[in-house]
């Protein structure tokens, strides 16, 4: 069992705070699809607006890759492109285990915007040996037996869990055993791991739950208040309101 610390984020080695970090996958989205567009250039106002942040944290932001913009022109696409894949290790071919074929493992196994990004599956594992021979987008899908001897031969990189909850922290116990020290975790637990692995959550439930917040707001109605829970009777205290005696 991996002991340790519960996930957090870790210290950027180049001084680069990790919210910035969290923001740069927003800014290579929007440039992205600038480039597709042709776009040569592009001013911090319309890239922070494409990418849903101010213009000041923007360039703020870009600050830390060595990327100032030019005045009246703005930021050249391209080459913004490649600081920011560079920066996020985007430009190396990193090899992804996904373990868990349920329905979101299948889906991911199909997903075809890993390659497009830096990552390549190269392998789909399961504990299930009903699924396990299965071939899903042109890979065979193995054995969990196989995980340790897989990581080593394929030079897995990283690992995304999508197993049931309950399977989640053996899994990654396993994951680090092997070498490990990234995971991209869609189970809907918290996993403890050792200092040096970075565990990245990934909860719909979570998600769709401050949503759920945002539109109550929006809506301008307070909370619907359901019942409320019984608070137990300490000892000697009548569960009852006290009743009011006549003058």
């Amino acid at each position: 069992m991996a002991t340790g610390r519960t996930e957090r984020p870790t210290q950027r080695g180049r001084g680069i705070p990790e919210a910035t970090v969290a923001r740069l996958p927003l800014y290579l989205r929007a440039l992205s699809a600038l480039s597709e567009r042709g776009v040569p250039t592009v001013s911090s106002e319309e890239l922070a607006a494409a990418a849903g942040v101010n213009s000041a944290k923007l360039r703020k932001d870009l600050s830390y890759l060595g990327s100032y913009g030019t005045r009246g022109v703005g930021y050249d696409v391209e080459y913004l492109v490649y600081q920011i894949s560079r920066e996020l290790g985007l430009t190396q071919d990193w090899p992804v285990a996904i373990i868990g074929i349920g329905n979101l493992g299948h889906a991911l196994a199909n997903y075809g915007g890993f390659a497009s990004r830096g990552f390549r599956v190269a392998a789909l594992l399961d504990a299930d040996r009903a699924v396990t021979g299965q071939r899903i987008a042109g890979m065979a899908v193995r054995h969990m037996d196989d995980l340790e001897q897989i990581v080593r031969e394929d030079h897995v990189s990283i690992g995304v869990i999508t197993t049931p909850a309950p399977a989640a922290q053996e899994v990654a116990d396993r994951l680090v055993a092997a070498g490990i020290t990234s995971i991209l975790n869609f189970a809907p637990t918290v996993l403890s791991v050792p200092e040096g692995v970075d565990v990245r959550k990934v909860d719909l439930s979570i998600e769709l739950q401050i949503l759920a917040f945002h539109e109550q707001r929006k809506s301008g109605l307070d909370p619907v208040a359901g019942p409320v829970p019984a608070r137990p009777s300490k000892p000697g205290e009548r569960g009852d309101l006290p009743e009011v005696m006549p003058a």
